[in-house]
């Protein structure tokens, strides 16, 4: 039977029609959806870690148990599970465990761009890297395959127009794969250093034995052109736009395989025409190697470093033609993402704003705060970054700064790696500010829930996490919270903490507006007659607000009756109940 499916749905697919038992992931566009997919099959356990490095921890624990198990994460994430995939890949595996990453080149939704490839050469270990959703499903399937046959995890890599775009896959029923008996084996999976530089050699002879798989592999295929002068080796979406732009013009080398690559098969591919050319999104990874080995081509110096690829920039280069499309001469306005109508950070926002404080900010729905008007953020690194470049910060300042400086970060950040933080600001007696932005839910990448919820990833109550209460248990005695809805109760709490001589943490809580189960009083009324024009209620940046005539204007359909922008009318011109 075949069905459309977007790339993510077809990675979780190939888990379930794999036999795949465990999934362990934290949630990250564009990768969020596969693991979101999986829970939907009965057979697999899958689960929302709290960060990337404990889902990889745990999808080898699985895969130590003899399941076949999976992970998945975008590409910021990997650089959290860095330390135990660089291990990993020296104990090898029992069962089957694939490890995705999903890149996100034009920054649709990180804060960076970076290329997962340079992780699969450094960690030495196999990377598969499919085109549509019908490779992706395929190659899952591959990946354990491989798993299994080499000892080794296998990197599966996605990127945002892949896990996200539909294409038709062939569905195949699921095939249970017997789980495999645990033995101790301290000298494999006890990576001390005797035992670890035993291991070294080993890894480097099964890279050895991957590369040879890889010539003869058919994720590596040549496709026939009509016109020789040119070839061109591409993979992933990449792959895509030269196919639309080139159609079978030029012969292609697609590879499925991005590490090992296929040096045979790539220098005979070569001597078969006339110009080479290398076509990748961000880093020149397989043009790097294929330089190593001895080839001239073009590749980067033609395509850009940076940001997606596309038809027309292929077909622009690889064809000397300028695609139509649709070409606008109007200056458009730019539209920059701002807080959703009701949104309980603005608020507390609006208050930090309003006392002028540095803010070191952190990841998540509430890096908008740094947008304009509201401009509340001074910094935005990594997760968890907020809470110990604050406690830097202050000390740096030699204690100036600590009555004027706070972190926010938000409940499921907080959980991910924000706690670290905490403990150092205590143990190392920081006198730092640090405002939790509890939403009661991962807003960021879709509402997911988070250890601080008391739900898990089917919707079933679990341990919840009690913040207030983990915040003492590390050392900080001033804990308190806050309704970010009531500007004074916020001011009053900010003023408080900041003037105390000990670290402190607030706890900003309000579900976020979205959420299915909160119930909004509904739309407020604005009188026209009673407004000055002040514009006083336009600084929250809220998009119910809107001026017509020099008049504030609430928008029905948008507004939650939240009532922030309320406190802020000296003339009673907003507030009113909007009638039925």
């Amino acid at each position: 039977m075949k069905q459309l499916l977007l790339g993510n749905e077809a990675v979780a697919r190939g888990l379930w029609e794999a036999g795949c038992a465990f999934v362990s992931s934290y949630p990250g566009t564009p990768s969020t959806e596969i693991t979101e997919a999986a829970a939907k099959y009965p057979e697999i356990y899958a689960e929302w870690a709290p960060n990337e490095k404990v889902a990889m921890e745990a999808a080898f624990g699985a895969s130590l148990a003899g399941r076949r198990s999976f992970c998945g994460m975008k590409h910021v994430g990997l650089n959290v599970a860095a330390d135990p995939l660089f291990t990993i890949s020296y104990t090898g595996v029992n069962g089957g465990m694939i490890i995705g990453v999903a890149d996100d080149a034009g920054m649709h939704s990180s804060q960076n761009e970076q290329d997962s490839r340079h992780y699969a050469k450094a960690a030495k270990l196999p990377m598969l890297e499919p085109s549509d959703s019908g490779e992706a499903l395929e190659f899952t399937k591959l990946a354990y395959e491989m798993s299994e046959q080499f000892d080794t995890p296998v990197i599966m890599k996605m990127c945002t127009r892949i896990s996200h775009s539909q294409s038709v896959v062939e569905l195949g029923e699921r095939e249970e794969a017997a789980q495999k008996p645990y033995k101790k084996d301290p000298a494999k999976y006890i990576m001390m250093p005797g035992n670890a530089k035993r291991r070294h050699p080993i890894v480097e002879e099964r890279l050895a034995k991957i590369a040879d798989w890889a010539e003869h592999a058919s994720v590596n295929r040549i496709e026939a052109g009509r016109d020789y002068k040119l070839g061109i080796i591409t993979s992933s979406t990449s792959y895509q736009y030269v196919k639309e732009a080139c159609g079978d013009t030029y012969p292609v080398l697609k590879l499925g395989m991005v590490w090992p690559l296929p040096e045979k098969k790539i220098l005979a591919f070569a001597k078969t025409v006339s110009l080479l050319v290398v076509v990748e999104e961000l880093d020149g990874f397989i043009e790097d190697r294929c330089r190593d080995l001895g080839l001239a081509m073009a590749g980067k110096a033609n395509f850009p470093l940076l940001d997606e690829l596309s038809q027309n920039i292929i077909a622009e280069q690889l064809t000397h033609e300028k695609r139509s499309g649709i070409r606008l001469d109007e200056n458009i306005p730019p539209r920059p993402p701002v807080m959703c109508a009701g949104c309980p950070h603005r608020g507390l926002f609006y208050t930090l704003k309003k006392n002028k404080l540095t803010v070191l900010g952190d990841i998540g729905c509430y890096t908008l705060g740094a947008v304009a008007p509201l401009g509340a953020m001074d910094t935005t690194i990594c997760m968890g970054a907020s809470i110990s470049g604050l406690h830097g910060f202050n000390k740096a300042n030699g204690g100036e700064s600590e009555g004027r400086s706070v972190a926010v970060i938000g409940d499921s950040t907080f959980m991910h790696s924000g706690v670290t933080g905490l403990i150092n600001t205590a143990c190392n007696e920081s006198n730092s500010t640090v405002i939790i932005l509890d939403n009661s839910i991962t807003g960021m990448t879709g509402h997911q829930q988070n250890p601080t919820t008391g739900f898990n990833l089917k919707g079933d109550p679990c341990t919840k996490i009690d913040l207030e209460s983990l915040c003492r248990s590390i050392g900080i005695n001033r804990v308190r919270v806050v309704d970010p809805y009531d500007l004074a109760a916020c001011d009053q709490a900010v003023k408080e903490e900041l003037a105390a001589q000990e670290p402190s943490v607030i706890i900003s809580r309000r579900p976020c507006a979205l959420l299915k189960y909160v119930k909004h009083p509904g739309p407020i009324a604005s009188a026209p007659d009673k407004c000055v024009g002040c514009k006083s209620c336009m600084r929250i940046g809220c998009p119910a607000i809107s001026i017509a005539g020099g008049k504030a204007v609430i928008d029905s359909t948008l507004c939650t009756g939240c009532g922030v922008c309320t406190q802020l009318c000296k003339f009673d011109a907003l507030g009113g109940k909007k009638e039925a």
